[in-house]
């Protein structure tokens, strides 16, 4: 980001003219800022929508597959595997059901994750308008 400065060679401005110089190069960051804001709010809610889709659209395979082939299996293993022990087919494809939901709710989550929603280029940028903005203030009282 590129900072209004002085360009006159010769004497020191007056403190008027230090004012109004800091007064419009800090409208202008205050421009730049608000603009850079809303283009990464726009991408973080972006990336919000889309780790939620994915959430959702884990979410809803994991009911469908589970409505139907959840009891086929169940029932297959328990019949020709396991010696009619449907409880422990049961069993044995929860886990199995457990896991995959657990796999695809993590894809989900990691794009939601509070960590990659923050704005973190506005935050650098307010920093370093914060430090030159002291620079100015300080530098302008020690002219005059």
């Amino acid at each position: 980001m590129t900072y209004p400065t002085s360009t006159t060679a010769g004497p020191r401005p007056g403190l008027r003219s230090l004012l109004r110089e800091l007064a419009d190069g800090g409208a202008t960051l205050v421009r730049q800022e608000i603009r850079l804001a809303r283009v990464e709010t726009s991408e973080l809610l972006r990336t919000l929508g889309i780790g939620t889709a994915w959430t959702g659209a884990g979410g809803v395979l994991l009911l469908i597959g589970a409505l139907a082939t959840l009891t086929g299996i169940i029932l297959l293993g328990g019949d020709q595997w396991l010696r009619d022990r449907v409880w422990l087919a049961a069993l044995v494809v929860a886990i199995l059901a457990a896991v995959a939901a657990v796999l695809l709710a993590r894809r989900g989550l990691a794009l939601v994750n509070p960590h990659t929603l923050a704005p973190d280029q506005t935050v650098a940028t307010l920093k370093e308008d914060k430090e030159w903005l002291k620079r100015r203030l300080t530098s302008g009282a020690t002219s005059s």
